[in-house]
């Protein structure tokens, strides 16, 4: 079993998207295969997947693998959309990972755990429950506090506007990537304790859950 440190982690942000390809089908199989309009990816490119009716790849970030030109398709690695449900309409946009946030301290993760649905009947002598949505995925982490960083700034900036933004976290620890896309909550404000670093909290609230890439 692998141990992973917070340790040489890089945390890259979104700096832009290319223009949008319009998705005209996605397979059920493993992995998924995406058919499309427009420029061709590359394989290795990242493409945030914006999608109706297959909605378990909304909001989605995944890696292209296996690109087709001729036949405009390419795959969804690591995805298996076998029992997904039927995709309807949508778009795949390629994106830029240019902005590094440089300034993280610390790292916590939450959420991810299920809103339960009371099911109790009148005839239980104790209550039942099954799992509904779960909630989404937050990650809280301190900075060390400088307004003119460039990360800082982007932050701020997405965070202002509340753009969704992708993110992409690659452990040093043997590489394993980490992709997702959410909301940046930043604010730039200067917090700490006497004597110490002046730190400053983000937050980033995933849309989906998180892909994960060996390397």
């Amino acid at each position: 079993m692998a141990v992973y440190k917070w340790s040489n982690v890089a945390v890259a942000m979104q700096s832009a998207l290319a223009t949008a390809l319009t998705v005209t089908a996605i397979t059920k199989a493993n992995p998924g295969v995406v058919t499309y309009t427009g420029t061709d990816p590359a394989n290795g490119d990242y493409v945030l997947l914006t999608i109706q009716g297959m909605f378990q790849v909304n909001n989605k970030v995944v890696r292209v693998a296996n690109v087709n030109t001729g036949g405009n398709t390419f795959e969804m690695e690591g995805i298996d959309s076998t029992s997904y449900d039927t995709f309807s309409s949508g778009t795949a946009e390629v994106i830029t990972f240019g902005t590094s946030i440089t300034t993280a301290t610390s790292m916590n993760g939450s959420g991810g755990d299920f809103e339960f649905i009371d099911t109790t009947t009148i005839h239980a002598n104790q209550r039942s429950n099954i799992p509904g949505l779960p909630n989404n995925q937050t990650y809280s982490f301190d900075n060390l506090w400088d307004p003119a960083n460039a990360g800082q700034v982007a932050m701020k900036s997405a965070s202002d506007a509340q753009s969704q933004r992708a993110f992409k976290f690659t452990f040093g620890t043997g590489g394993r990537i980490m992709v997702f896309s959410g909301y940046v909550g930043f604010s730039g404000t200067p917090t700490g304790t006497a004597q110490d670093k002046v730190v400053t909290p983000a937050a980033i609230t995933s849309q989906g859950n998180p892909t994960y890439y060996a390397s």
